[in-house]
């Protein structure tokens, strides 16, 4: 705990330079603490043990970054794959009862996207702003919650013999 105590707001400020969030900062500090609690026996003496440690806030630093960076990636390949194919029709015979009960029936996150999107008109800058997420997950969610939209209401027109 004395060594928590001594490094733990140096290494917060490490992390924090490098993720520039502060909660992220914070786990990224945490898991350090935790490798570094783990990993005492192969400290050696070579450099400080400040040093040492630092080095580790910084590589988890770069692990979170690059986790990030690999889920933004994610998650605009596949708004670009879904935007092409955005062709978005519903049964003639489906009736907007149906559709509501569907939509209210989605995930949270789809379903206040949708609901605002679809039924409110506001865009994804809007939705964005409104719910505090980035324009990208506002159409990523939108995108998600129409497939699975889309099934349910295939099922659905299947189950009930249309």
């Amino acid at each position: 705990m004395q060594l928590y105590n001594l490094y733990c707001k140096a290494m917060f400020l490490v992390a924090f330079r490098y993720v520039k969030d502060t909660f992220i900062a914070e786990d990224v500090m945490q898991d350090a603490f935790i490798k570094a609690f783990k990993n005492i026996k192969n400290y050696k003496n070579e450099v400080a043990f400040g040093a040492w440690l630092k080095r580790i806030v910084i590589n988890q630093s770069i692990d979170q970054l690059k986790k990030n960076k690999l889920e933004l990636v994610s998650i605009n390949e596949e708004v670009i794959a879904n935007t092409e194919e955005d062709e978005w029709k519903v049964e003639s015979d489906t009736s907007v009862d149906l559709i509501l009960e569907e939509i209210n029936k989605l995930k949270e996150k789809y379903r206040l996207v949708l609901t605002m999107y679809l039924l409110e008109g506001y865009d994804h800058q809007e939705i964005s702003e409104i719910l505090n997420i980035t324009t990208n997950t506002s159409r990523t969610h939108l995108l998600r919650g129409k497939k699975v939209l889309k099934e349910r209401l295939k099922n659905t027109s299947y189950a009930e013999g249309y």
